[in-house]
């Protein structure tokens, strides 16, 4: 059989093959919750491509590839594949072409083998050129978007900060690392575009790329956080009452971080069966109480389980409570675990890095916003059980 209308054949067989091993290979961990079609992606398309171009009878057209690979590249960069993990899943596609075609090979002449193989090498290191392009212009695109948000979530901060000027040292202190970081790396890449130079598609650039956008995206994520709190104490908070299903809502937090819990091979259950069916509250505050705290439970916990309990509560209201099964929470700790910049210390005293400390003191505000109170009850090595307790109907 020809090798070109052999490998149109053994198209499907080779894209099975391709991400069984992206979802084995442990250094792969983007792929890990993700579908066979999100991993799948355009990779026929460079399959009907190389074919093309190893048929004798046909033009050899490398467009399709061009188009597959830079949509490829695209796509991972918005699922968060870092280089190295696309550049190993070039390599798995490789070993998996030339393991189906050897049958075939084993059956060529010398010189049908070599042409075969130095076109399949030609065309798949074009296909990871494209997607490398296409992955470097996406991420260069999230971080110029980044610095915008971080432009105008300056703004804000200061004008905040000049009205109150609590917890401002400590903020700068937090900010310098991740700012400095940020300040750095753009500036490389602004000082590059300015003078014209290509940024060249190499695993060094975009891991410069990617050491921006965390700390950019870790950056953000304590400025909203600060700005919560800063709107709260400023009284800008105001609430939103609508009627919400309850069961939705939990749900709708459940899937989000459902694949969180399950990186670490944790549990997480659900009991809602004796929660209100409908509230009156403010949705968009309700969501973020259950997601910080869940999010929460998740940090700290390495082993076992996270459950999400919802009940009535006698005098018209109702109770939901995140338990978990970790790391717990020292006594006289317990006082001061909904204060801003608190931070509950690990067994070595250290802190997780991704902890800012405003976590549990946005949730009491939020609590209070909808009327409510919080309670904990907690043991170090045991677990914590967070309880929010709020009415059937907020009071506008």
């Amino acid at each position: 059989m020809d090798l070109s209308e052999f490998l149109l054949e053994k198209t499907d067989t080779i894209i099975v093959k391709w991400v069984e091993a992206v979802r084995q290979d442990k250094k792969i961990e983007s792929a890990n919750d993700l579908s066979r079609k999100a991993i799948e992606n355009h990779i026929d398309h460079v399959l009907s491509g190389l074919a093309t171009v190893l048929s004798e009878s046909q033009n050899s057209e490398i467009q399709p590839i061009v188009d597959a690979s830079l949509h490829h590249g695209s796509l991972r960069a918005e699922q968060g594949f870092s280089a190295a993990e696309i550049a190993r899943e070039y390599r798995i596609l490789r070993q998996v072409i030339f393991s189906i075609l050897e049958p075939q090979l084993l059956q060529a002449s010398a010189s049908e083998v070599m042409r075969t193989v130095r076109l399949i090498d030609m065309v798949l290191d074009e296909a990871i050129g494209r997607c490398f392009q296409s992955y470097t212009e996406q991420r260069l695109s999230e971080l110029e978007q980044l610095q915008n948000h971080l432009t105008l979530n300056n703004q804000e901060l200061s004008r905040l900060v000049r009205a109150n000027q609590d917890n401002l040292s400590h903020l700068a202190h937090e900010l310098k690392t991740p700012l400095t970081s940020i300040i750095g790396y753009s500036d490389l890449f602004l000082r590059l575009q300015r003078q014209n130079t290509e940024v060249k598609d190499n695993v060094k650039n975009l891991e410069h790329i990617e050491r921006v956008l965390r700390s950019g995206r870790k950056l953000l994520h304590l400025i909203n956080d600060a700005l919560e709190l800063s709107r709260y104490e400023a009284g800008q908070m105001k609430l939103h009452p609508a009627s919400i299903n309850v069961d939705k809502l939990i749900n709708d937090v459940y899937e989000m971080l459902e694949p969180l819990a399950r990186n670490k091979n944790l549990q997480m259950e659900l009991d809602c069966d004796r929660a209100p069916s409908e509230i009156v509250t403010d949705s968009l505050r309700l969501q973020q109480i259950v997601t910080n705290l869940v999010s929460n439970a998740i940090r700290y916990t390495e082993t076992g389980k996270i459950k999400i309990t919802c009940q009535m509560w006698e005098n018209d209201k109702w109770a939901i409570a995140i338990s978990d099964t970790g790391i717990g929470i020292l006594k006289e700790d317990q006082t001061q675990i909904f204060e801003s910049y608190f931070r509950v210390a690990l067994s070595d005293k250290s802190y997780l890095p991704e902890s800012t400390g405003l976590g549990l003191a946005i949730v009491s505000r939020l609590v209070k916003l909808l009327q409510g109170e919080i309670k904990l009850h907690s043991q170090v090595g045991v677990g914590s059980t967070f309880t929010v307790i709020l009415p059937l109907s907020v009071k506008s």
